[in-house]
């Protein structure tokens, strides 16, 4: 079985964030199955600001560096808002994040009734 390493090269580490890698022509299970302190820091914040979210989802997409992440959060509320508004709420509530940040992501939601 692979062993949990720090990997340096991008896409060695993005394919193993995939539930499934081929190594040596052998298929093995996800080794990276947990978040990055990255994903961590964010989540907590999100979940912080918006108390009532019934789902979130965050990822780094950079590779594991931290540059980039993608965000899913539904959250009751952001009911009456248009996205833009929902987007803006989220941005503003990862601010300080945001500054070391090459980009991000954000897909918001209201809960289905």
């Amino acid at each position: 079985m692979l062993a949990c390493k720090r990997i340096c090269s991008n896409t060695v580490i993005s394919a193993l964030r995939s539930h499934r890698v081929a190594v040596s022509g052998q298929i093995v299970q996800r080794c990276l199955s947990t978040q990055t302190d990255g994903e961590v820091r964010i989540a907590e914040v999100l979940k912080e600001k918006f108390p009532l979210a019934s789902k979130l989802k965050v990822v780094d997409i950079s590779g594991g560096c931290g540059a980039m992440y993608e965000i899913h959060i539904e959250s009751s509320e952001f009911k009456g808002k248009r996205t833009v508004q929902q987007h803006q709420l989220v941005n503003q509530a990862l601010k300080d994040e945001i500054r070391s940040m090459h980009g991000l992501r954000i897909f918001t939601d209201v809960p289905k009734q």
